[in-house]
């Protein structure tokens, strides 16, 4: 059995760091400010340095990975006689997962022999990350390419995205409120409740009065529908909002008993689209 790697992309929004402990090989998007020539990788800026410009009012535009990047980083892969496997960041909010294609596509004439995985996990930030590490996973408990492609693939549907964002202007600036939703919102103190559905988009699910509603509201969720609350795998992200995440962990902890194994920052290329004050939490459950 030919060895392979695990591959994803910066919309996981694992660092590297926990990336490379997972054995996980990844690709940056990039983003720059309006004001700016600058094109930044994914993590080059620190997260709060990068929300705290948002909050200055600068305003960031993000860009996928192009097919070309893939196809170089994949060549690499594959001259060392190793398969890949790559999990990609949801199709239904980047282009990203079908540059991957693509590139898999063109180079599997020019390596006939190796397998080049291509999966759309239809997640985004930790959502992502907790599928990359659950592959990681299974990779370590002896499972070959096919049968970790298929696992992931079998359970996707069942990764769970709750969000919450603290300011609706940057949800209007993506087209996903409308200006007058934004500006009622905003001063009535209406919180979204979000999630990402089957298709991989990020869409509204509930209004709520107040920050500390919508975190409950998002513990809750687990609540109703974990596959496994006392053993399952949990993730927060926060986009500059460490003690919001603390909030939602003790929450879980308080409430279900639950353990979040891991709390991590919404990275630019998400955090771009949802600004600063951005909660989620990420979980395997019945549907998503």
């Amino acid at each position: 059995m030919r060895d392979y790697v695990i591959y994803t992309d910066s919309g996981c929004d694992l660092s590297p760091a926990f990336l490379a402990g997972e054995g996980v090989s990844y690709e940056c998007l990039t983003f720059r400010f309006d004001s700016e020539d600058k094109e930044y990788k994914n993590g080059e800026m620190e997260a709060k340095a990068f929300y705290d410009k948002m909050r200055e009012g600068g305003v960031a535009k993000t860009a996928a990975i192009n097919k070309e990047t893939f196809a170089i980083a994949f060549r690499e892969i594959l001259e060392t006689g190793k398969d890949i496997l790559y999990l990609g960041f949801s199709s239904g909010l980047s282009t990203t997962y079908n540059s991957a294609r693509l590139a898999a596509q063109e180079l599997r004439e020019e390596y006939p022999d190796a397998k080049i995985l291509v999966v759309d996990t239809l997640a985004a930030s930790a959502g992502q990350g907790l599928l990359v590490h659950l592959a990681a996973e299974k990779k370590r408990e002896g499972a070959d390419i096919d049968a970790c492609a298929a696992y992931i693939e079998s359970i996707r549907l069942n990764l769970c995205h709750w969000f919450t964002v603290d300011d609706l202007v940057y949800l209007k600036r993506g087209g996903r409120v409308s200006a007058a939703a934004a500006f009622f919102g905003n001063a009535l103190g209406i919180k979204p409740v979000m999630h990402v559905d089957d298709e991989g988009h990020l869409i509204p699910v509930l209004k709520v009065r107040g920050r500390r509603t919508a975190i409950a509201t998002m513990a809750d969720k687990l609540g109703e529908s974990a596959l496994d609350l006392e053993g399952g795998t949990v993730y927060i992200s926060h986009g500059d909002c460490l003690a919001d995440a603390k909030t939602l962990a003790s929450i879980l902890a308080d409430k279900y008993g639950v353990h979040v194994d891991h709390i991590t920052d919404v990275g630019a290329v998400i955090g771009a689209h949802s600004g600063p004050g951005t909660l989620a939490l990420f979980f395997l459950g019945k549907q998503r």
